[in-house]
C-alpha cells in the first residue's frame, strides 16, 4: 500500500470507471477519499450520487451545480467563436472538462486535500483536459490517475472488479456504451461504434427522436442574439440554461443534432463516436446566419481561421491560456454588432434557414439588387478587374514571352 497521500480529492461521476477508483484508492493508497460531482446538467445520472459515493467508501461528497457558469462562460464563448473539431464535433466533453476541473481544484484547496484524483484512461482526450487545468490552476498538486497504473485493461475487467466488491453500475457487459452528458449533448461510444463500418443502432439515442419518426410538419424557432450571446427564443428572453433547454426540446423533437464521426484524438489516435446536439446545432446555425448580415468579408473570413484554432484549444484542454484568453478578446469585440435574430425552420432532422434580421445589417438592397441604381455605377468594375487581376495579367504575359 502507497501510503503517500493521507486526502485526494477525486472528480466522481458514479459511472463505471470512478465508481470502482474510490475502493481501489482506499486499498492501494490507504488515503481518504473526497469525491466532487459537479452537475453540468447530467439530471438523472446525479440520482442517487450522494449515497453511492459514500457507500463505496468516500468520506465526503460535493456536489455542485456549474450549469450556469457551464453555459455562459464556456459554451457561449466557444459559439461566438464558431468553434467546431473537425467540421463536425461540437466540443459538448471537451468545454466541460475545465469547468468541472477548475471547482474540483478549488474544493479540494478548501478541503485540505493533498492529491488530485481522476478516472479517465490513458487513451482518452479527458486526461489531458483535466490534468492541464490542473497544472494551471494548482500546481503544486500530484495527480494520480488509475487507469495508467492498475491492471485493469478493459471496460470488461472494471466491471467484474466491480462485481467482486458488490458496486452497482449501469452497465453490463451487453450494454457496454460509454457515454458522456451535459447540458449541451451526450456521447456514444464504445460497442458496435468501435467498428466504423457498423450503422448506429437506434436505442443508442437517448436525447433525439429519430427523423424518420419526427413530425410530418415542420417546427419554426426563431432565436434572438445580443452581441451574438442567445437571449431569447420565440421572442421569449430567458436565462443561459433555461434557454438552451428550450432549443434542446425543440431540436430533440425535430430529430436534430445528430452526427456521426471519426475524430483524430489528442493522443494520436482515431476515435469513432456519435454526439446528439440538439439545441447547440440550432444556435450554431442561427449565430452563422447572423454574422452573415452584420460581419464584413474581412472580418467574417478571418473569424473562420480563428474558429479552427479555438477548436483545437478547447479540444486540447487549453481552455486556462493566455491564447485562448486572448481569442476571447478579439471575438467579444469582432462580434460587438452581431445582434438580431434567425428563423429556423425543422423538418426531420434538417434545420433550413427561414429568415434573419439584424439592426447592424450590412446588407443593402439597393446595392444587392439586380435593379440598376445609383448606388453601385457598373462602370467602376472595369478598373477594379483590371487592377485586382494585374498580377495575372503580368503571369501569362511573361509565360508566353518564353515560348
Amino acid at each position: 500500500m502507497n501510503a503517500k497521500y493521507k486526502r485526494v480529492a477525486l472528480a466522481y461521476s458514479g459511472g463505471l470507471d470512478t465508481s470502482i477508483i474510490i475502493p481501489w484508492l482506499k486499498e492501494n493508497y490507504g488515503c481518504e477519499i473526497v469525491a466532487i460531482a459537479a452537475d453540468v446538467g447530467q439530471e438523472e445520472e446525479l440520482e442517487g450520487l450522494r449515497e453511492k459515493a459514500i457507500a463505496t467508501g468516500a468520506v465526503e461528497i460535493y456536489i455542485e451545480d456549474l450549469r450556469h457558469e457551464f453555459v455562459a462562460d464556456y459554451i457561449f464563448p466557444t459559439l461566438r467563436a464558431g468553434a467546431v473539431y473537425e467540421h463536425k464535433y461540437l466540443l459538448g466533453t471537451s468545454f466541460a472538462r475545465p469547468v468541472i476541473a477548475k471547482r474540483h481544484v478549488e474544493i479540494a484547496k478548501q478541503t485540505g486535500c493533498d492529491a488530485l484524483a481522476h478516472g479517465c484512461t490513458g487513451k482518452g482526450n479527458d486526461q489531458v483536459r483535466f490534468e492541464l487545468t490542473f497544472k494551471a490552476l494548482a500546481p503544486e498538486l500530484p495527480v494520480i490517475a488509475p487507469w495508467r497504473e492498475w491492471n485493469i485493461v478493459s471496460r470488461e475487467d472494471a466491471i467484474d472488479y466491480a462485481t467482486e466488491r458488490n458496486i452497482p453500475i449501469a452497465v453490463s457487459r451487453e450494454k457496454i456504451y460509454s457515454r458522456d452528458r451535459n447540458i449541451w449533448h451526450i456521447s456514444h461510444e464504445g460497442g458496435i461504434l468501435e467498428d466504423p463500418a457498423s450503422e448506429p443502432e437506434e436505442a443508442m439515442y437517448m436525447l433525439s427522436k429519430s427523423p424518420e419518426d419526427a413530425s410530418n410538419t415542420p417546427e419554426y424557432v426563431e432565436i434572438g442574439f445580443e452581441k451574438a450571446t442567445p437571449v431569447s427564443v420565440n421572442g421569449e428572453e430567458l436565462d443561459p440554461v433555461p434557454l438552451l433547454m428550450k432549443l434542446n426540446e425543440i431540436g430533440a423533437r425535430n430529430g436534430i443534432g445528430r452526427i456521426d464521426i471519426v475524430e483524430n484524438r489528442l493522443v494520436g489516435m482515431k476515435s469513432r463516436g456519435c454526439y446528439e446536439t440538439p439545441g447547440g446545432t440550432l444556435l450554431l446555425a442561427a449565430l452563422r446566419e447572423l454574422e452573415s448580415l452584420c460581419l464584413d468579408r474581412e472580418s467574417s473570413h478571418y473569424k473562420e481561421i480563428l474558429a479552427h484554432k479555438y477548436a483545437d484549444m478547447v479540444y486540447f484542454g487549453q481552455w486556462f491560456t493566455p491564447l485562448r484568453e486572448s481569442l476571447d478578446a478579439f471575438v467579444n469585440k469582432l462580434t460587438e454588432r452581431v445582434s438580431g435574430t434567425c428563423k429556423l425552420k425543422l423538418y426531420k432532422g434538417n434545420v433550413i434557414i427561414a429568415g434573419r434580421t439584424s439592426p447592424n445589417t450590412l446588407y443593402r438592397p439597393d446595392l444587392a439588387s439586380f435593379t440598376m441604381g445609383a448606388s453601385y455605377d457598373q462602370k467602376d468594375a472595369a478598373g477594379f478587374i483590371n487592377i485586382f487581376g494585374l498580377p495575372m495579367k503580368v503571369q501569362a504575359l511573361a509565360d508566353a514571352e518564353k515560348k
